[in-house]
């Protein structure tokens, strides 16, 4: 009986040995399989994130480049803004300058116009004056011998005859010409009259310029008399 049952215990252990040793060449084998399959994930893996990283770093190199070409191109952009600024302010100042210059080209018109005008009424009122003298000058040729001449420098020479006696063709004159402030002014008396300066003070009073020759003439005379 206990020879039975030590055979069949021993067939037990060595049914369960066998099986047990099945099992684990079983699983060993599974493993190596499983190993090598890892192994080949993770060679796959590694290869596709060897990819995926190689195709980043193209990627922050294009994305680098592209900023560096932006900020290039603000660069550029601001210098062009910046040089459109300044031509902008330069046309600003030319155009200041020039509505300064226009302003100062309308007040010359204005004042030449002014001058221009003023110089008219004065030519005028010379050429009328003149004409007066021309035409007191036949009166005074007629009456006193006296003959007026225009001479250089606008001025006109009064010359005086018949005043001395013994050479009644003997000439007696002075020049008289309009000055800037339109007035009298005598000069270039031959032979030299002290009261000449008296006599254009007194015209330039009255404006009696009748009475000026008469005056003239009379000292004139009280020279060669005396």
């Amino acid at each position: 009986m206990i020879e039975d049952e030590l055979a069949l215990f021993d067939k037990s252990i060595n049914e369960f040995w066998n099986k047990f040793r099945s099992t684990v060449s079983d699983t060993t084998c599974q493993m190596m399989g499983l190993r090598d399959s890892y192994k080949d994930s993770i060679k796959a893996l590694t290869e596709k994130l060897s990819v995926k990283l190689k195709e980043e770093e193209r990627m922050v190199e294009m994305f680098l480049e592209y900023r560096n070409q932006i900020c290039r191109r603000n660069k550029l952009i601001q210098e062009k803004k910046d040089n459109l600024l300044k031509l902008i302010a330069e046309i600003k100042d030319k155009n200041e300058k020039l509505e300064v210059l226009t302003a100062n080209i309308q007040e010359l018109k204005e004042e030449y116009a002014k001058k221009k005008e003023t110089i008219s009424a004065a030519n005028k009122a010379n050429e009328e004056r003149l004409k007066r003298l021309q035409k007191s000058a036949d009166l005074y040729k007629d009456r006193l011998g006296l003959e007026i001449r225009k001479i250089y420098g606008d001025k006109l020479q009064f010359i005086f005859t018949n005043i001395d006696p013994k050479h009644p063709e003997n000439p007696f004159m002075f020049s008289l010409h309009l000055n800037e402030a339109r007035e009298y002014e005598v000069s270039d008396s031959a032979p030299h009259l002290e009261c000449l300066a008296e006599f254009q003070e007194n015209v330039r009073k009255t404006n009696n310029f009748s009475a000026f020759l008469a005056n003239v003439r009379k000292a004139f005379t009280a020279m060669v008399y005396n």
